[in-house]
């Protein structure tokens, strides 16, 4: 037997053994029908059920799949079956980590580590991870011999815009190293514990699930699937025991390729798992190990600019200066200009910089001027829009909000770097001229800060500029256009699924407007959205087209045959698992609830936003239930042939104070109620069915009187 397999072997069954003796151990003391589970997860323990199918949901459900583990270690000299060992220990690390939670535990409250990933932070990775905007997932391990190399080499995913996980005493060498960490910055610590690998190896896992569709039991599929379509990989520092050896081999035989720092000699595999010595190269080798590339953006700002700061929250203590929409005069405004009026690559400051000892408070109007041939007025709230994610974006600086009502913050180490106003403006000018330079040929960035001269730009530029569109937008139909629009984007996750953008309905990720499905295929037509010329409908009342089924057909890779735009019971549209909200039935009242992602706690149905998530993504026709956007839930569209807005029973309360005044205003305008989402029951007023039948009958909600959903 080789040094290699000696290793894998070695480390599997010292985990088989750990784990029978655990699971034997918790079962004495709690008893067999004790409840174990992950928190926050519709998957029960995922490796298990990715793998096998089995529902994990009580200690006594835990020694057959001991029994499975240990049948997957062969001792057999062959490195396919040693990496099936490596999967082995995989579902050990899942068995004893999940023991940790039993009784609701929280066994990482005292740790840096957060352990197990819930589902509703995997499924909002997926529109970054589908668009390239995180590029790929870094796993990095272990003790490296100096702390401001792994701090180096994990600097460097980041300012790439990978997301890492980190395991072990790297944790406390990144925090040394001065790493920002925590899921804003896509530096996740894990946990110590060699076994707290596996929660980076179940997100992977519940990414088949969820948005490939995979189902639980289909293990070729769950590999394949792993190993094409989720790019990540695995860096160890420091000596590595047997334990570590057949971790990385169940990392082997998900696809993810592992680079360890000292010499393994003869004992490499060439593309899965190769010694690296020089720490300056183990980032490079990664990424070509992955085949992931980055696209690189020169910006010249004296303060680092990657995708990774996106979520950075600053707080007031750390704050230099703070423009605040809400206290303010503040507004963002992307106009298109004729050429001669325009200096390209002009970035001037009208007004005080933010000199001065913090906090410094100041107003801003943020004027954005551009030229193109091929620039269309359509295009300036789709361009304007990415204001917010490229601000986001530089280390040091936070943007909320939109138009005339943002909020900005830029921290004291920003200011101390040399960071000015004008590098907002550097950043959006390249930017700008990166992402549409197909349209944009010249472009000149102005900041105002001059309090009197920022009102006037708002009253009498910005605002009525603001109002045309809005009215533009909101007077737009889906009888108005004769074009439609496919949105694919999320297919590198979920290859069947197939957006149908209309402008009544928007893409269920809440990101994508026809608008902005229309900018896209203009920038780019061989893009994610193709136009579909909508014809004569086949069922005006249902939204079925024979030209968007022919749509569907196509870029679904014939996995759909149809779908309908205006109905959950028939032929629904599919989703890929990036949805902001889920709908679905409630019988008992005659309605259908909506739940959003942030949610977290039960709805009536009895269900988390999980457990509706794991029944409708995938790119999966479930009638009955049906993943959209925020927005849409306003739409005069919703579920149109189903009874419409009215059906809609039950949404958490901070949804529905977040749709409130566009619904109320749909549901005057379409059956004349007043306030109708005070109808609407919540967690607060109607936890379970029978207390949300009972609140709808006291306020006399339409729905209970409506045909019968399931009969339509």
């Amino acid at each position: 037997m080789s040094v290699l397999t000696d290793l894998i072997y070695g480390g599997s069954d010292a985990v088989a053994g750990l784990t029978e003796g655990a699971v034997n151990d918790a079962i004495a003391k709690y008893g067999e029908d004790y409840k174990v589970a992950y928190p926050n997860t519709a998957y029960f323990l995922p490796t298990i059920f990715a793998a096998t199918g089995v529902k994990v949901e009580k200690l006594g459900d835990l020694p057959a799949c001991v029994g499975v583990l240990k049948s997957l270690i062969s001792h057999e000299e062959d490195l396919g079956q040693a990496l099936n060992a490596g999967l082995a220990t995989a579902v050990g690390a899942e068995i004893l980590e999940a023991l940790k939670y039993l009784g609701g535990a929280d066994p990482y409250a005292d740790e840096p580590g957060i352990g197990f990933v819930p589902d509703p932070v995997i499924r909002s990775l997926g529109v970054p991870l589908v668009t390239g905007d995180i590029p790929g997932v870094a796993v990095v391990l272990g003790c490296a011999d100096e702390a401001k190399s792994v701090g180096d080499i994990v600097k460097s995913y980041q300012s790439k815009g990978l997301i890492t996980f980190l395991v072990g005493k790297v944790i406390d060498q990144c925090v040394e190293a001065g790493v920002k960490m925590g899921l804003d910055y896509r530096v996740v610590p894990l946990g110590y514990d060699v076994t707290s690998v596996i929660h980076v190896v179940t997100v992977a896992i519940r990414a088949a699930l969820i948005f490939g569709n995979i189902q639980g039991g289909d293990l070729a599929g769950l590999l394949d699937y792993t190993k094409n379509r989720v790019p990540a990989f695995v860096n160890t520092f420091g000596e590595i025991d047997s334990v570590v050896v057949s971790a990385g081999a169940g990392a082997i035989a998900l696809g993810f390729p592992v680079i360890v720092d000292i010499d393994l000699g003869e004992n490499q595999v060439p593309g899965a798992l190769e010694s690296v010595l020089d720490h300056t190269k183990t980032v490079e080798r990664s990424l070509e190990l992955r085949n992931i590339k980055i696209k690189h953006t020169e910006i010249d700002i004296p303060v680092a600019f990657a995708a990774s700061f996106e979520g950075e929250i600053v707080r007031r203590n750390d704050m230099h200066l703070e423009i605040n929409g809400e206290k303010v005069p503040t507004c963002e405004l992307l106009l298109m200009r004729d050429a001669d009026v325009i200096t390209d690559h002009k970035i001037e400051v009208i007004g005080p910089e933010l000199d001065g000892e913090p906090p410094v408070y100041l107003p801003l109007a943020t004027i954005v001027e551009v030229y193109g041939k091929k620039m269309q007025e359509d295009f300036e709230p789709v361009i304007e829009r990415k204001i917010h994610g490229w601000l986001n974006c530089i280390d040091g600086v936070m943007h909320t909000g939109q138009r005339d009502i943002f909020r900005i913050r830029i921290t004291k180490d920003a200011v101390a770097a040399g960071f000015k106003l004008h590098h907002l403006g550097e950043v959006i000018y390249t930017m700008l001229m990166n992402e549409f330079g197909s349209v944009v040929d010249k472009c000149q960035v102005t900041l105002v800060t001059d309090e009197a001269k920022v009102q006037e730009i708002l009253d009498k530029v910005a605002r009525p500029k603001y109002e045309a569109r809005d009215e533009r937008v909101s007077n737009m139909t889906d009888e108005g256009v004769d074009t439609f629009y496919t949105c694919i984007l999320c297919q590198s996750f979920s290859p069947s699924h197939v957006c149908i953008v209309t402008p009544e309905r928007l893409g269920l990720c809440g990101a994508v407007s026809w608008l902005d499905a229309k900018a896209t295929f203009e920038l780019d037509p061989s893009g994610p959205s193709q136009p579909i010329v909508k014809g004569e409908a086949l069922d005006e009342r249902v939204g079925s087209w024979e030209s968007v089924n022919e749509a569907v057909h196509k870029y679904s890779q014939g996995a759909l045959e149809k779908v309908t735009l205006y109905s959950i019971m028939e032929d629904p549209m599919t989703s890929c698992g990036c949805f902001e909200c889920i709908c679905g039935i409630e019988p008992m009242s005659n309605g259908v609830i909506v739940v959003n992602r942030e949610f977290a706690g039960l709805t009536p149905l009895g269900m988390s936003f999980g457990d509706l998530a794991s029944m409708t993504g995938g790119g999966v026709q479930t009638p009955g239930f049906m993943g959209h956007g925020k927005n849409f839930i306003s739409s005069k569209k919703f579920m149109a042939a189903d009874g419409g807005v009215e059906r809609i029973v039950w949404m958490p309360k901070a949804l529905k104070e977040t749709v409130a005044e566009k619904l109320n205003a749909t549901a005057k305008a379409l059956y004349g109620i007043d306030n109708f989402t005070d109808m609407i029951g919540d967690e607060e007023t109607a936890p379970d069915e029978e207390t949300l039948y009972a609140f709808l009958t006291e306020k006399g909600h339409p729905a209970l009187g409506m045909d019968p959903l399931m009969n339509e």
